[in-house]
């Protein structure tokens, strides 16, 4: 059994936590005793990353985007994906998994992209990435395609959800018939008996409002096996009656949001030089509505976002910055949201749960967050996986005399 003594808890209570079997056995007040003293550390269920590119990530320094925005971006990678192998995807990708490990995540989604001149490659190194880390990080495959939906992209589809993908993808917003493009990919989810995570009106044109697509073909179709939205930002720039009417609709069908701050904020509002939109989702009214909203860091250091650095705690503190949450749910955005969305089962600091954990550096939950001290420890089913220790040297200040 391991006992980690003198926690101090999200809700600022001190507390003893013991593990036993991969679980936490009992939280109790503090005693003497053996164990792992996290005195002066705030200890939290380990992160989850909903939304992520692994084989994209770790290329902003040889892949330009020079317009900055999302079109640019994707332009970019697109005339450079012929130089990525499939070794070089898996190194990145790995190399990326130790970075999230480190700050505490212990479960990944990230989108892969399928077809057009990235064939297969991508998705058999992930695959491979998935297999190296099962059981330390749990990772799930996104297929991602590109458009129209109705050709050969609805085709690489299906394959890849034969092909080892966990999850249907793509990016209807930006298909010549958007409507048509959330039927597929849902009729291709559906058929696979897979999960559906798609980009979602990563825009601030409001005429752009494919959710509302997605949140009623879930509704009508009764489709049982999870839905996801990722980005949703044009819904952040619409009328409050439709940002409540859509929210409803979202939270009625089940599908869960995920805000994308990093990413949004750095392609979105670059055409509005004045009172640039924030390029975030309607963070309150889907929350008002009851549905599930969970946060990610979506790219690391690539040209969609080129200064990431894989840390949930940056995408919590984004999401009190632009999307003015308190900091208990902006934590709650990276960490027990963002495990309801992927389907995983729930952890808490409490008897019985998973011992999926994270010690952060800080007096308390604010403290903690603020700060994003790279001074962490990470424990996956109670086995302590990552342990990251920061000394700080400082001068003293010039002594003067006082009068």
């Amino acid at each position: 059994m391991t006992v980690l003594r003198n926690a101090t808890l999200a809700d600022g209570r001190i507390a003893d936590v013991s593990i036993a079997g991969g679980r936490i056995g009992a939280v109790t007040d503090p005693a003497p005793g053996p164990g792992t003293d996290l005195t002066g550390y705030v200890l939290l269920p380990s992160f989850v990353e909903p939304h992520a590119h692994l084989d994209k990530a770790l290329t902003a320094s040889t892949v330009d985007n020079p317009t900055g925005d999302l079109l640019g971006a994707i332009r970019a990678m697109h005339a450079a994906a012929d130089r990525f192998t499939k070794d070089d995807i898996r190194r990145r990708a790995d190399r990326a998994v130790r970075v999230m490990l480190a700050h505490g995540t212990t479960a990944i989604r990230t989108h892969v992209n399928v077809g057009s001149t990235m064939g297969m490659r991508a998705l058999e190194a992930l695959s491979e990435v998935r297999a190296d880390w099962a059981g330390l990080v749990d990772l799930q495959l996104v297929a991602l395609v590109g458009n129209p939906l109705g050709g050969e992209a609805g085709a690489n589809l299906r394959d890849a959800l034969r092909s080892g993908a966990d999850i249907a993808g793509g990016c209807p917003h930006l298909d010549p018939e958007p409507d048509k493009a959330v039927a597929i990919c849902l009729d291709a989810a559906g058929e696979a008996g897979t999960p559906i995570d798609l980009h979602t009106d990563e825009t601030l044109d409001p005429a752009k409002l494919t959710l509302a697509t997605l949140a009623d073909l879930v509704s009508r179709t009764g489709f049982e096996h999870g839905a996801t939205a990722s980005h949703c930002v044009s819904l952040g720039v619409q009328p409050p009656d439709e940002q409540r009417r859509v929210s409803e609709l979202v939270s009625a069908a089940g599908v869960a949001v995920v805000a994308l701050p990093q990413t949004n904020l750095f392609l979105q509002g670059r055409d509005h030089p004045v009172g640039t939109p924030r390029g975030l989702t309607a963070v309150h009214a889907l929350r008002r509505a009851g549905a599930l909203v969970a946060a990610g860091g979506d790219n690391l250091r690539d040209p969609f976002h080129p200064v990431g650095r894989g840390d949930p705690l940056e995408v919590a503190a984004l999401m009190v910055i632009a999307g003015h949450l308190g900091a208990a749910d902006a934590v709650e955005s990276v960490t027990a949201a963002p495990r309801a969305a992927l389907g995983l089962p729930a952890v808490a600091v409490e008897p019985g749960a998973p011992a999926d954990l994270v010690a952060l550096r800080g007096e308390d939950l604010i403290a903690a967050l603020g700060a994003a001290d790279q001074d962490r420890l990470v424990w996956r089913g109670g086995r302590l996986v990552a342990t990251t220790t920061v000394t700080r040297t400082l001068a003293a200040p010039p002594a003067r005399s006082h009068p």
